[in-house]
């Protein structure tokens, strides 16, 4: 399998950052970690193998991203809006950064995005804020309010809330989106979310596929048995979804 690294220092974020690439051409998919999870997990795991005969094939260029969620969202030691304002430094290092790196390597049009768990978060994210620069968006296990506190998972803000905070919780701005011209850009994006049947997140899924729905944005909801929320399970979904 081919298989690229790279490393740069980031002037978004101010550190160096790192990133695996799988793949020489195809569907590019920006590949997004778990809660504080790392670049190179997903192919420990044995996810990215699950996919590895598309991926030779030239079918897909599966771009594995590093997380900083430990010096955002799960952060304490700062006050939460610094932890947004740092999230909003990655999504820019995403934009600005990686993106421009895909396009020099591969000349396809539009990106897709995914990511498991907390990946499910960043990817249905971006996807949701920018839809014009993607083609795809799958969330795997997904929790899309980060402020919500289902089960055991607490509010990543402490209850903070502000004009950042709302525009990064997609289960809080799609319900009052009303721009037709991202609506008409999500109408054309294929959204695809799996979760478990026991998750914590199966609610918080349902809730913004049927916002979606009410928007006129079609999505693809699946549910699977059990939790469903471990390496053990990406690897039988990744291959249906990505």
């Amino acid at each position: 399998m081919h298989r690229e690294y790279h490393k740069w220092f980031s002037s978004s974020l101010q550190r160096d950052m790192e990133l695996l690439i799988f793949g020489y051409s195809g569907r590019a998919v920006l590949f997004f970690p778990t809660r504080m999870a790392r670049f190179f997990d997903y192919e420990n795991w044995g996810i990215v193998d699950s996919i590895h005969q598309r991926i030779d094939a030239g079918e897909i260029q599966l771009i594995c991203l590093d997380s900083i969620d430990a010096e955002s969202f799960y952060n304490e030691n700062i006050f939460p809006s610094v932890r947004i304002a740092r999230h909003i430094q990655y999504e820019r290092y995403i934009l600005d950064e990686v993106i421009p790196l895909v396009h020099s390597k591969n000349n396809i049009a539009e990106i897709e995005v995914a990511g498991c768990s907390m990946g499910a978060y960043h990817a249905i994210n971006i996807a949701m804020k920018y839809p014009w620069l993607f083609k795809k968006a799958v969330g795997i296990s997904g929790r899309y309010d980060l402020t919500d506190a289902p089960g055991n998972f607490k509010d990543l803000l402490n209850g903070f809330r502000d004009e950042n905070s709302y525009f990064n919780m997609p289960s809080q701005f799609l319900a009052n989106l009303n721009d037709d011209n991202l609506l008409n850009h999500l109408r054309k994006m294929e959204i695809i979310l799996a979760v478990g049947e026991t998750d914590p997140f199966l609610s918080g899924n349902h809730y913004i596929s049927r916002l979606l729905w009410e928007k006129g944005v079609q999505n693809h909801l699946h549910t699977w048995d059990s939790n469903a929320h471990r390496p053990h399970y990406w690897r039988k979904m990744v291959p249906l979804y990505i």
